[in-house]
This record gives structure tokens, sequence and C-alpha cells, in this order.
């Protein structure tokens, strides 16, 4: 049953992803004053009927711990990597915020489409310093905008269970612009684990810590306080629930 829910959600997530990329593309005709509004309007249709179907085809619910800590100003948040799902679902609770992204996932089809109207900031990777700067000199910009930044400081999805090295992007960025930094926690990957077919029924627990301020605090220090958060977080969040 698990596996039928999985390819009734893969099929239809297609479709729903087709159809909104395709007016996604439409919008890129209005004006650049319009355009990010709408293309941001079109998308949260898409990331609500995401989360709608997560509920209903997949079994997959979720509870929001600490939601008093998001902030209502541009800040930068800092949350765990565990799955695909957490890519969508953040953007649901925060206000209008950007992710840092490689620059391979605009070549896909309809969804990568969707993401060149939305001001992400996207990276090569292979890029190193480049790719660090770029990090800081566009999420000036998108803070300055009135936009919050998502960013996975481990860079890629970890399995449960286990911590990335934490890369030094956000809290350089957020060292710079002295935006608060909100760390996140979650166990998504315990029902959506990485690169699988299967997903599995349950409930997700997704914690928002207090605000750190990054004023006089290097790089690394702020890392360490961002990454000391999320690991004893992880430690507390509550087994998932099938």
């Amino acid at each position: 049953m698990t596996a039928l829910r999985s390819a009734l959600f893969t099929l239809i997530l297609a479709g729903w992803t087709i159809f909104c990329g395709t007016l996604v593309l439409c919008s890129y005709v209005l004006p650049e004053a319009h355009r990010f509004k709408c293309c941001y309007a079109i998308c949260q249709m898409w990331r609500y009927g995401f989360m709608a179907m997560c509920h209903v085809i997949l079994g997959l619910r979720y509870v929001i711990q600490g939601r008093e800590n998001i902030s209502a100003e541009p800040a930068i948040y800092l949350a765990k990597h565990q799955s695909a799902w957490e890519t969508v679902a953040l953007q649901i609770w925060t206000p209008p915020a950007v992710f840092v992204l490689k620059r391979e996932l605009l070549s896909i089809p309809f969804f990568g489409w969707a993401l060149w109207g939305l001001r992400m900031i996207w990276i090569d990777r292979s890029a190193g310093k480049a790719a660090l700067e770029k990090i800081v000199t566009q999420g000036q910009k998108r803070l300055a905008q009135g936009l919050s930044i998502i960013i996975f400081p481990e860079g890629t999805r970890v399995a449960p269970g286990q911590m990335g090295k934490f890369k030094a992007g956000g809290a350089r960025l957020a060292v710079r612009t002295g935006a608060p930094v909100i760390p996140v926690a979650h166990n998504a990957g315990e029902l959506w684990p990485r690169n699988a077919f299967i997903k599995k029924p349950g409930t997700v627990t997704v914690r928002f810590g207090p605000a750190i301020d990054p004023t006089g605090l290097s790089d690394s220090e702020l890392n360490e306080r961002v990454e000391t958060w999320i690991r004893e977080a992880m430690r507390e969040l509550p087994s998932v629930r099938q």
C-alpha cells in the first residue's frame, strides 16, 4: 500500500508541477515589478498543493514547534537538511523567502523554470570562494528587498542520525549583514529518505529555534552556535509517529 501511495503521489505531483510551471512561464510576460509577486503566488499555490498531497495521499503530517520564533522581518534560516520535503515545506511557514540552491536545479523542466522567476540565489558549488561571495552579495540584495533567506548549511541531504560539516555561506552572510539567524531542526528524513521512491506515513516534527544575533561573532563562532542548537534539538525531537 505504501508503494502504491508513493506512485500515486509521484504521478499527481508531476501533473501539478507541469500545470503550475506553465502558469509561471505565462507570468514572464508581466513587467518585472509584478512578475515576482505573480510567480511567488503561483509557486505558493503549488506548495500548498504539495503539502495537501503529502497529507491525503502519503499520510505524511507535521507538527510545528517554536512557531513564535519565526521572524516577521527578513531573517536567515539555517536548517537541517534530510529530504526533499523541507525544501518545499519551510516556505509555507516563513514570510516570503528564497533559497540558496545549486545551479543544476534550474534545468529541471517546469520546476526549474519556475525557480528562475523566484529570485533564488543559485550557485555553482564547484566555484569555491566565488560561490561563497555570491551568496553574500546576492543575499544582501534579497534581504534589502524584504526577503528572508533559507540555507541548508550542510550543503546536501544528510541521513537521520548524522550531521554534515557546516559550510560558511549562511554564517558569513549573517555576520556581514547583521540579519538574525533562526536555526531549524526536523526529522523529515525518517519518513522521506534521501533519493527514496517510497515515502512513509507519519508525523514530522519541525522546530524553529530562537533568533541568534550575529553581532560580534565570527563566521565560525556563529556556525558553531547554530550547529550546537540543531544537534541538541535533533536529540530532543520526538520519535516519528507512524
